[in-house]
């Protein structure tokens, strides 16, 4: 039996450059692993049999049965497995658990089945399933470019203790379609941010979060009331900065002092605000 933490992951910056011809938009951003994660016991088996602490989740609906599939088929095996899987990372939350699932499968039944696969080789089935999961096959601090298909590991990130928080509200099915199909020609910026916060974390200086930047906030902190009211509500609570995971609606603030992100989520939570506490990894 094979243990595997799938992590969860932020974008430090999301920029979107235009859309492309193919109807794909081209993209520049810094995405960054947490240690907040799920757990996925694989051991051998018969069939492919799946079990999850989460009641919502589905196998069908999840990247993990097609990322076997792939597996399967670029292989020719043919043997089975039980995959449990403990999931704290909320569905649909822009931390992109089921990518990180479904990468932490590809892994796991690489080393059960002892197939031998190459690096390269798992990153041409990621490839088939999703920007994020070939991110999550790397994994730490990396720059994704393209329609996301481009992966460069970094130089790591300064550690940050970092806070998420999870607004109670509504979440719509193919929210990020949705989120990219409303970006308007005037939020496309040219790539820069991006560079200036890779160049700062090259130099070693102090993680500088003025740099953080998510295009999709343009969106939800300005049409969406909800999330715009928790980011407010939370600024004032004392957090030094809010911003959107991936397309949310997990929100995030980076804190570099443990104590004083403990007592920023202790405040949280004592306004009823669903919050955990995790760092950078």
């Amino acid at each position: 039996m094979f243990t595997i933490e799938a992590l969860a992951k932020i974008n430090l910056t999301l920029e979107v450059l235009g859309k492309r011809p193919d109807g794909y938009h081209e993209i520049r951003s810094v995405i960054q692993t947490l240690k907040f994660c799920d757990t996925l016991q694989i051991s051998p088996g018969k069939d492919i049999l799946f079990t999850s602490t989460l009641p919502d989740w589905s196998p069908e609906q999840s990247l993990v049965s097609r990322a076997i599939k792939l597996l399967q088929e670029a292989t020719g095996c043919a043997k089975g497995t039980t995959i449990e899987i403990t999931k704290p990372i909320p569905l649909m939350s822009g931390l992109g658990g089921d990518s990180s699932d479904a990468a932490a499968v590809l892994q796991g039944l690489n080393q059960l089945w002892k197939l031998g696969l190459t690096q390269q080789k798992l990153q041409e089935i990621t490839q088939k399933l999703g920007s994020d999961v070939t991110f999550f096959l790397a994994g730490g601090t990396v720059l994704m470019e393209g329609r996301g298909e481009k992966i460069t590991s970094l130089t790591p990130m300064p550690h940050q203790w970092v806070i998420l928080i999870f607004p109670k509200i509504p979440i719509l099915p193919g929210k990020t379609k949705r989120l990219y199909n409303t970006l308007k020609p005037s939020y496309y910026t040219d790539g820069k941010i991006t560079d200036k916060l890779i160049s700062e974390i090259k130099s070693g200086k102090e993680f500088n979060t003025s740099l953080l930047c998510n295009i999709f906030e343009n969106v939800v902190f300005t049409q969406g009331e909800e999330l715009a009211k928790y980011r407010e509500d939370i600024l004032k609570i004392g957090a030094p900065n809010v911003h959107l995971a991936g397309s949310g609606p997990t929100l995030f603030t980076l804190l570099e002092n443990k104590s004083q992100a403990k007592e920023l989520l202790t405040q949280l939570k004592n306004q009823g605000i669903e919050a955990i506490l995790t760092e950078t990894l």
